[in-house]
């Protein structure tokens, strides 16, 4: 159905749909209105084209039809897709509409703002979120994110950080992926968890000692670290660095790392003559110091033709029974900067599609920071943040909300669309939303780089994978017409410096030898892309331990094997080998699947919150290793079980880890700039997010843990005690009393590593930054 939108003044801020068709029939119209701020009712909305305004756009059609991200930019006041190489990088006069879609389904709307992007794109953002949201059935979670106050759920979709250029579509820039070498710019990063590269002035005075920044002239890319700039930041600046090289510009430029001082010749060519570097700069971030802090609850109701707002309950912790699903409700915690509007499933439509608007409102009324986040919550996809304010809070079984794609392990059991190929010729928008140029059934060809040569791999073992090993996948396929090739560099866990080298080396060769026509995609074990593993054919990866994927190498497998299986929220499956000898059985894990190969058995062991998905990746492991097996559910676990895993020891059997409600979360607690300060770890955590130089604060709702590392300095050792009893107690859901357990780095107990997959105990013996260096 086509609309019209229009404001009229007669009725402050309200805004009307009404049928193209019934406007163009001369028909008499009850006008259904819409509340929006006055910001966003300007008179250029009566300009907004009838293809921005369609209730079903045409960059619909592909939405929240497969899992993962896809951002769409305004351009002339409508939708124009990024490309997923792009994604993360924002220009700040724009604004943007994101999806991110999980494997239940469920979904997460956002619109970001850049801080110089024009009324007029601010109001037809809000517009096409509003209609997006219609399209998905007003299911989606919606959030508003500003420049620089974006939230974490937005900043855990860019773990190695997001790029804010100068300009915009009215500049005449645009997102194209290319091979462009006449790139001449200077960032500068911030932060240690979310890290920010915002587009600088290129100038020496851009520079200050604390901070890291890359000078990106196109062929070479230097990351400049500032003398007083500390490892982590370095490390994760570093992933900044790769990211430029590997998307924008296809893998084709060379990395640098330059210290302040032994500046290159490139650096003045760029710069003109060195100045004098600024002292660092403190972080202007408030140190946050506990847990949300109390909020607020209102109803909100436009029956009188206005809305109103009247109090419910002055502070948390709330109970649930106090949403009637008749209303909707504004959760106030905007001295956190955050407003949650939860719309009741019966509550009427003006007043349900009006949500975000309402919120804005809000803000407004209460003089609020135009930058507070705004989440607008339909009933039963509750965020984490919003359930902490209330203290009973449980959610129904059949809930769906967007929790679930932090949950580990189970994995709502849905049909699944598959990706439609034959599509891609005229829908050009899917792959480059999706990542996935087809559906995998290409040509394959994999390497092992050996000896720093290409070592051809058996096809009967595609799919499998050595963590000590980096490896050369060939992709090709046809598309209009044309053959096309992919290049997906993957590297091990466990590989050395030089096999990460060699493997560079060997894809620009591979590449040269094909003209220098193919996409370059490099890849660290546990990150790969949904089309690299749609390259195995519903079949799981397999990561052994060890060093060789040849029958015949030198790597010997134990005579005793252990293999984790888990299904990750993306829906991708892998079964990793437990790197640690002799198998425990404190690597067992309540929520996941295990296969235990001895001399004279082979066990299939199910945790009790194992998903369906994970058995059947197991049949896979048990077909490779040869037997048959013997099904073992939890609880039920004979003698020889436990005799084959040195005896039963504790394992990880929270039963938080099956509970939707309260996902784990973990902070950073670091006084680097001078004063403590915690910050959450954004998205999915990895043990790779754990610092060594810092004390990590892990949430597991029913207790908490402080992982102290071993560089982390004295001050941060005696002050986070006292933050995670602050932290507990001034929990808005009414916490209280529960376990601090303080451990140290390098004697993790099976009760915390339990929350990361395939725990690697020798992680710690390698520099993390020597690591990252050597994929320079």
């Amino acid at each position: 159905m086509l609309v019209c939108s229009f404001h009229c003044s007669l009725h402050r801020s309200w805004i009307y749909k009404i049928p193209f068709a019934a406007l163009l029939q001369g028909k008499n119209i009850k006008t259904t209105p819409r509340l929006f701020p006055d910001s966003l009712c300007s008179s250029s909305f009566l300009h907004l084209s009838l293809r921005a305004i369609m209730v079903s756009h045409k960059e619909f059609v592909a939405a929240g039809k497969q899992p993962g991200l896809q951002v769409w930019r305004i351009e002339n006041l409508d939708l124009k897709p990024v490309p997923k190489a792009l994604h993360g990088s924002f220009y700040t006069g724009d604004a943007y509409l994101l999806l991110f879609t999980t494997a239940a389904p469920s979904y997460n709307i956002h619109m970001w703002l850049g801080e110089e992007c024009s009324q007029d794109e601010s109001g037809a953002v809000a517009i096409f979120a509003t209609q997006l949201d219609d399209f998905l059935g007003g299911k989606p979670v919606q959030y508003r994110d500003v420049q620089n106050c974006e939230s974490n759920t937005f900043l855990g979709y860019f773990k190695s950080g997001i790029k804010y250029q100068k300009g915009g579509v009215a500049s005449g820039f645009q997102h194209v992926v290319t091979n462009d070498m006449s790139a001449k710019r200077l960032l500068h990063l911030k932060g240690r968890r979310a890290i920010r590269a915002t587009e600088v002035e290129l100038s020496w005075a851009s520079f200050n000692k604390g901070d890291s920044f890359i000078l990106d002239l196109g062929k070479d890319v230097y990351q400049w670290c500032g003398s007083e700039c500390n490892r982590y930041e370095r490390l994760k600046a570093s992933e900044v660095s790769i990211g430029i090289r590997d998307n924008e510009r296809n893998g084709r430029a060379k990395l640098h790392m330059v210290e302040e001082g032994e500046e290159p010749k490139a650096f003045t060519e760029a710069l003109g003559p060195k100045t004098a570097i600024a002292p660092s700069t403190p972080d202007d971030e408030k140190a946050d110091i506990s847990n949300k802090k109390k909020g607020a609850l209102y109803m909100i109701s436009d029956a009188s033709g206005t809305m109103k707002v009247s109090s419910v309950a002055p502070s948390s912790p709330f109970k649930q029974a106090m949403l009637s699903p008749e209303e909707c409700y504004i959760l106030d915690n905007g001295v956190d900067k955050n407003i949650f509007v939860w719309k009741g499933p019966k509550a009427n439509m003006s007043e349900r599609k009006a949500a975000m608007s309402a919120g804005q409102q809000f803000i407004k009324d209460k003089g609020y920071s135009n930058t507070t986040q705004i989440q607008v919550l339909p009933a039963g996809a509750e965020t984490t943040l919003f359930k902490q304010f209330f203290s009973d809070w449980r959610d129904k079984d059949e809930t769906t909300g967007p929790s679930k794609a932090y949950t580990i392990g189970s994995i709502a059991k849905v049909k699944q669309v598959p990706f439609d190929a034959s599509t891609l010729h005229s829908n050009k928008a899917m792959a480059a939303q999706h990542g996935m140029v087809d559906d995998g059934k290409g040509k394959v060809q994999i390497w092992r780089v050996e000896n720093g040569a290409k070592a051809p791999v058996d096809p009967s073992l595609y799919g499998h994978f050595y963590g000590g090993d980096c490896y050369l996948i060939l992709y090709s396929y046809r598309l209009g017409g044309r053959e096309q090739h992919i290049i997906y560099t993957w590297w091990g866990l466990k590989c050395t410096q030089d096999e990460l080298a060699a493997s560079a080396f060997l894809t620009v060769l591979l590449d040269d030898s094909m003209g220098g026509s193919p996409v370059q995609v490099r890849v660290t074990q546990g990150q790969e892309p949904p089309h690299l593993m749609s390259l195995f054919q519903g079949k799981p990866m397999i990561i052994h331990t060890g060093g060789t994927s040849r029958k015949d190498g030198q790597s010997q497998a134990g005579s005793t094997r252990l293999f984790h299986i888990r299904q990750s929220s993306s829906n991708a499956t892998r079964a990793v080998e437990v790197s640690c000898l002799p198998a425990s059985a404190s690597s067992l894990n309540t929520n996941d699947v295990f296969v235990l190969k001895t001399p004279g058995a082979l066990f299939v062991w199910r945790g009790v919150g194992a998903s369906d998905e994970e058995m059947d990746a197991a049949k896979h492991v048990v077909g490779f290793l040869g037997g048959s097996p013997s099904q073992v559910s939890e609880g039920k676990e004979p003698a020889d079980f436990w005799s084959a895993l040195g005896g039963k020891k504790e394992y990880q059997t929270s039963k938080s880890l099956r509970n939707i409600v309260h996902p784990p979360r973990l902070f950073g607690c670091s006084n680097k700039t001078g004063r403590l300060i915690v910050e959450e770890i954004p998205g999915d955590f990895t043990q790779s997010d754990l610092a060594t130089d810092d004390v990590m604060l892990l949430d597991t709702w029913d207790q908490i843990f402080l992982w102290v590392g071993n560089e982390a300095n004295e001050e941060e050792k005696k002050g986070a005690p006292k933050i995670a009893k602050e932290y507990v107690d001034s929990d808005p859901s009414g916490r209280r009393g529960l376990p601090i357990t303080t451990i140290k780095q390098g004697a993790e107990p099976p009760t915390f590593t339990g929350w990361f997959q395939a725990w690697d105990l020798k992680m710690w013996e390698t520099d993390p930054l020597d690591r990252i260096r050597g994929k320079f």
